[in-house]
């Protein structure tokens, strides 16, 4: 992610922000320009600033206050890109279901950014009806007796379990399930993973590629996974995956590895936003310094990537520690999770044309 600002004022601004705080012009973020712009009213419609010449409207869900993303004046869709993804949302009517997808919108228009500054294959469920990418946002039924709502992938279909939107109910799982970091975003990267591997390794000719480093995925999964619930990730597990759960099965193995190398691009491109240089005064060890200053979207080397990305983390958790906050990113990189990143790397950038 990277930082925005007001063209009428000149303000910084969050993806989020709706409004100008300084002044006052409502905003609206341009996908295809992948920037927020300033909006000046007219009618029904908005002439962006950033794109003068390009009528602009707002998504409808712009008035369920769930985004802020811009069509074509003249186009015949009523959803920006991101939302035409969704297959299902929550009723509507009921407070806790709107403030909780407002919440689950947020992250997946973060999602979205990333998606298309790696310039993935978006096919939605209209484009594909078959394979496409959408979303299911399922609430719990009343009944507490009921199946809970699972989050999970299948054939391009992503369901999230309203109740992540909830923070309490997020930390009490965390915990419950032994993770050191669990996150709405997370989350939609995790289950994104799945369905790329599709796209890009099954369907993309890379499959022999990937069982070689991330194992054979024809493992039964259901008795992959209940083995891992019940026995728990083997002793030497951080020697080989990035988390306890990518050792369960080599699909999650993927999906974690895919989730984190999303971590990883978009926290450097903000920390490049920002100027940030780690460089502490006490130490002269080259591997905790850092001027990072790079496009990791646009760098062809992963190696550049977590040479960056080591030493801001290292900086991240000791400020993070300062605050009496667990550690922001409390996973470890090792060579054998490196060769992984490095191979998600290489799929995104090196994958067939369409």
């Amino acid at each position: 992610m990277k930082l925005f600002k007001c063209q009428n004022c000149g303000q910084v601004l969050y993806f989020e922000n709706t409004r100008c705080e300084s002044c006052g012009l409502q905003l609206g973020y341009l996908s295809r320009a992948m920037t927020i712009s300033a909006l000046q009213p007219d009618g029904a419609q908005f002439h962006a600033l950033a794109a003068p010449d390009q009528p602009a409207r707002l998504c409808d869900n712009a008035g369920h206050d769930a985004c802020n993303w811009l069509l074509d004046a003249g186009g015949t869709t009523t959803l920006c890109l991101a939302c035409r993804h969704n297959r299902t949302i929550p009723d509507l009517t009921v407070p806790l279901n709107l403030a909780r997808w407002q919440k689950l919108e947020r992250a997946k228009h973060h999602l979205f950014y990333s998606l298309l500054r790696l310039k993935l294959p978006l096919a939605n469920r209209i484009d594909d009806p078959v394979h496409g990418l959408a979303f299911d946002f399922l609430a719990d039924a009343p009944d507490a007796a009921a199946p809970k709502v699972m989050t999970g992938h299948d054939n391009g279909l992503v369901t999230i379990a309203l109740v992540e939107a909830d923070d309490a109910e997020r930390e009490k799982r965390r915990t419950q399930m032994g993770e050191p970091y669990r996150s709405l975003l997370g989350h939609f990267r995790h289950e994104v993973g799945h369905y790329f591997w599709d796209v890009l390794v099954r369907d993309g000719g890379r499959l022999e590629d990937c069982r070689a480093l991330f194992g054979d995925d024809t493992r039964d999964y259901a008795a992959a996974l209940q083995a891992h619930y019940q026995n728990g990730p083997p002793a030497d597990w951080q020697a080989h995956y990035v988390s306890h759960y990518a050792s369960s099965h080599p699909w999650e193995d993927w999906a974690e590895t895919w989730a984190h190398y999303l971590h990883i691009v978009d926290t450097l491109e903000m920390a490049s936003a920002f100027g940030i240089t780690v460089q502490p005064r006490i130490s002269r060890d080259e591997t905790l310094q850092a001027v990072i200053d790079l496009d990791p979207y646009e760098t062809a080397d992963m190696t550049t990537i977590i040479d960056a990305w080591l030493p801001l983390t290292f900086a991240m958790n000791s400020l993070n520690r300062a605050m009496g906050q667990p550690d922001l990113y409390p996973f470890v990189i090792s060579p054998a999770v490196m060769t992984k990143l490095s191979f998600v790397h290489d799929v995104i950038r090196n994958r067939p044309a369409p």
